[in-house]
């Protein structure tokens, strides 16, 4: 696919035209690989009251929810990492919470949004499945042409304010000659989760059934391989759904929101 077209006289980067395809409804599905090699991520928006109780759990939980970008309330444009671009309209498919309760998915929020809202862009593990990829370590969700596997784990983050919650992990299967190297490559990259936060056993967080994600697609485990577990933006989703806050709106699983952001601009951050 070519990213790479002319507005006027000038030549807009791949993240930009991903995002003018997401806009216009060109693009409809999971963001795994789109526009290679640009910093993808989670959005949370909510009412300005509970903007700081958010941040401070961010602060207090870098690793599922390392901070971006925060937008003032009511601005729609991310002025550090996307100015061009617009949270209401270039995200797949959001989620629309209410009470903690998810009410519906939709593919623009431009109904739904208000001067009072304040969005906050999160890393995600997305961004460092590019130099994993170029290391010669396979992602099994984007060869199969699926979703990351997310889980709900029994990690509790520390609270902040009104907000709690479980850790969400997302699972990627690696040969177990690699998985060094995997913990290697993603550690230089914190600001988007970082090294794993578990490898192995899944039970051992609270996994069940590796084959039944809470969110996100199954994907194949072939023999010798080890199911890796990196800290997941979907995290603060599942904080919502214990905090309960009137409106939150988020994405949904595994569409995401692409940034300005080189990958490599990340490294070591």
């Amino acid at each position: 696919m070519n990213l790479q077209q002319k507005r006027g006289d000038q030549i807009m980067n791949a993240a930009e035209v991903a995002r003018e395809r997401i806009r216009k409804g060109l693009w409809k599905g999971p963001t795994p690989g789109f526009a290679a090699g640009y910093t993808q991520a989670n959005i949370v928006i909510l009412p300005k009251q509970y903007a700081f109780d958010f941040f401070l759990f961010c602060q207090r939980n870098p690793k599922p929810c390392p901070i971006l970008d925060v937008c003032e309330a009511g601005q729609y444009r991310p002025l550090l990492t996307a100015p061009s671009g617009d949270i209401r309209t270039d995200i797949p498919k959001y989620r629309i919470y209410r009470e903690g309760i998810l009410q519906e998915e939709v593919e623009d929020i431009l109904d739904f949004w208000s001067e009072d809202m304040v969005t906050f862009l999160l890393g995600c593990s997305f961004t460092f499945e590019n130099p994993l990829i170029k290391a010669g370590i396979a992602i099994r969700h984007i060869d199969e042409g699926k979703n990351v596997p997310m889980f709900i784990t029994n990690i509790e983050c520390k609270p902040a304010g009104v907000f709690s919650g479980p850790m969400v992990v997302s699972m990627r299967p690696i040969p177990s000659q690699l998985v060094d190297q995997a913990i290697e490559i993603t550690a230089r990259y914190p600001k988007v989760h970082g090294a794993p936060v578990h490898v192995g056993n899944p039970e051992e967080i609270g996994i069940v059934d590796v084959n039944r994600p809470d969110f996100g697609d199954t994907v194949t485990i072939n023999p010798g391989e080890v199911p890796v577990f990196w800290a997941c933006g979907v995290t603060p989703q599942a904080a919502v759904m214990r905090t309960k806050p009137e409106i939150v709106i988020t994405h949904a699983p595994g569409h995401m929101f692409i940034t300005d952001i080189q990958d490599e601009e990340l490294k070591g951050l």
